[in-house]
């Protein structure tokens, strides 16, 4: 699970990251929430531990403007007599808080308990729907409309990813990640693919209107 960590005490951050590389996390690091906000745009996470005082952007600012774009998995990091940001913090779109202090083990079951709630939930969701695309997750079928659309499996898998999450940029890496799951990374595979994925759901494949390019970056699907 790749896990983000938002807070600006590096001691704090240090132990705790240590601790979450023992038990098998991958960790990224932010000391700042306009960091932060870079990051969850452009790196794929599983989990974000977001404290609340912060440098740039505040933590429920933060946890507000992911949740406009992002359903990542949010626990509050929260001082003990902070009960007005924990209300805030969920009101705006935390899925739980942990108080500091707290034991690391607590804070583990914590992270599990929240993961295994989103999976559940999108596991449940059979079928996605954005604008006029239509897309089922168990029978793997797209339709545009009333119009199916014959992909491959791993086009299907590109579009499900990118339509997931309208408005965030996936790197090709990251891409190739999802998709692929293989270490040795090819560029032009992720390309290819995509340029045949608009060739099908686009009106115009030399004028994408749907999955978009950042230019430097990678893809994103349109937000509605």
């Amino acid at each position: 699970m790749n896990i983000l960590i938002v807070d600006d005490e590096k001691l704090i951050v240090k132990g705790l990251m240590n601790s979450l590389e023992q038990n098998g996390f991958q960790v990224y690091v932010a000391y700042d929430g306009k960091k932060a906000l870079e990051m969850v745009n452009f790196q794929q996470l599983d989990l974000i531990l977001l404290d609340i005082m912060l440098p740039e952007i505040d933590g429920i600012t933060l946890c507000k403007k992911i949740r406009e774009k992002n359903d990542i998995p949010i626990i509050m990091l929260t001082a003990k007599d902070d009960y007005i940001d924990k209300v805030l913090g969920l009101e705006f779109g935390a899925d739980d808080y942990v108080t500091k202090p707290f034991h690391t083990r607590e804070l583990i079951a914590r992270i599990n308990a929240v993961y295994r709630r989103y999976i559940k939930k999108h596991d449940e969701e059979e079928v996605l729907q954005v604008d006029s695309f239509k897309i089922n997750i168990l029978s793997r079928t797209v339709l545009k409309g009333e119009r199916e659309i014959e992909l491959t499996s791993k086009e299907f898998e590109l579009l499900k990813t990118l339509i997931k999450s309208p408005g965030r940029v996936f790197t090709r890496e990251n891409l190739f990640d999802i998709v692929w799951n293989e270490n040795i990374f090819d560029t032009r595979t992720v390309d290819v693919h995509i340029s045949n994925l608009r060739e099908k759901v686009e009106e115009d494949a030399a004028k994408p209107q749907l999955i978009k390019t950042k230019w430097g970056v990678g893809y994103y699907f349109k937000r509605g």
